[in-house]
């Protein structure tokens, strides 16, 4: 496997980068007393899965670039949080976020393989 040079050459990097205006719109619609606070806190965690993967990526060390994937990783999580709490609290509708938590699955398996993917370079297998 030959290795990725650019981040912006990543599947997952992209993936991530292609979610991020969906989550701006979708905090659009919070209502205002959530804006700043629950708003500001989804786009950050938003941005912060794409921001970590390429930190990680240009570190150009596989254990450092692993550490940054599973911060990624941890954002992920945060940001499907932060869209559970909102739909419990009627701030937005499960319709209205269903494709995009659909898609933060497969942004989630895909860190999921990078991390596997990671470990195995850091762990040949024994002789």
């Amino acid at each position: 496997m030959e290795p990725v040079l650019d981040y912006r050459d990543l599947k997952v990097w992209q993936m991530a980068i292609d979610l991020a205006p969906r989550v701006y719109k979708l905090t659009q619609t919070l209502p205002r007393s959530e804006m700043y606070a629950m708003g500001d806190q989804m786009r950050r965690a938003m941005v912060s899965i794409p921001s970590n993967i390429a930190e990680g990526h240009e570190r150009r060390h596989t254990k450092e670039f692993l550490h940054y994937v599973c911060i990624a990783r941890g954002s992920l999580a945060e940001l499907d949080s932060l869209m559970l709490v909102a739909e419990r609290l009627d701030y937005v509708t499960a319709a209205s976020t269903t494709s995009l938590r659909n898609d933060l699955g497969e942004l989630r398996r895909a860190l999921y393989g990078l991390s596997s993917a990671l470990n195995r370079k850091l762990r040949p297998p024994a002789a």
